[in-house]
């Protein structure tokens, strides 16, 4: 699915997905019925008669992806497919490309610089600096660089929450509702430490949430601040 618009002015939608098919070993036939089925898929209804020339930037993204899925490739190179889309067309854009990867079982090499789009997409992530890889791994991982780190509320005996967690070595910070944010140390540490030491202090922790960072922090870390 490549960025720039690249889409045959002279043809209708229907007529550009068949096309696509037809070249990559479709039968004519079947690539007219298949054009039905992955423009049915990407939300393209009557206007798939119309001239390509005549469509939205929206209903382009949604037809060239689906000039991509015509032959039902294993693997989907995506350039940028929200570029240009105003927010409903993106959330239903990453709606379809986070199916394609999480139900349908495709492989997608998805390339953006939108960085939530990726975080809410991709499963592993390579940012690349000046030409050369600056950061690779796992999203859950990046995520978690500095460890795991979880935000709780505390009922009960507070003071002696903390006393109990500063003997225990786990470094905290206090945000300014009165939530503690608790770095368990490591990835896997137990959060059940926690609900332990509480017991113990005749404490209760109302809530207990993960915190993450988010990917922009990774991919500042990794470049060396703005400007990598």
């Amino acid at each position: 699915m490549p960025e720039g618009d690249c889409l045959p002015p002279a043809l209708t939608g229907l007529e550009v997905v068949a096309l696509l098919g037809c070249l990559t070993g479709l039968a004519r036939p079947d690539a007219l019925a298949r054009a039905h089925e992955v423009l049915d898929y990407v939300g393209i209804d009557e206007a798939r008669y119309r001239l390509a020339s005549e469509y939205s930037s929206g209903t382009k993204q949604r037809l060239k992806l689906a000039q991509a899925l015509v032959h039902d490739p294993e693997l989907l190179l995506l350039d940028e497919p929200t570029s240009g889309l105003d927010p409903k067309g993106r959330r239903h854009m990453l709606d379809l490309v986070h199916d394609l990867g999480h139900r349908q079982g495709k492989s997608l090499l998805y390339c953006s610089h939108l960085l939530p789009d990726v975080e809410r997409t991709c499963t592993y992530v390579v940012v690349l600096s000046r030409g050369r890889v600056a950061v690779e791994g796992s999203i859950a991982s990046l995520t978690h660089a500095d460890g795991r780190q979880v935000r709780v509320e505390v009922g009960g005996d507070r003071a002696e929450f903390l006393r109990s967690l500063r003997e225990t070595g786990l470094s905290h910070a206090e945000e300014p509702g009165g939530a503690l944010v608790v770095r368990l140390g490591r990835e896997d540490g137990d959060v059940d430490e926690l609900f332990g030491l509480a017991a113990r202090s005749r404490a209760t922790l109302r809530t207990v949430e993960e915190v993450r960072s988010s990917l922009e922090d990774v991919f500042l870390a990794g470049v060396g601040g703005a400007g990598g």
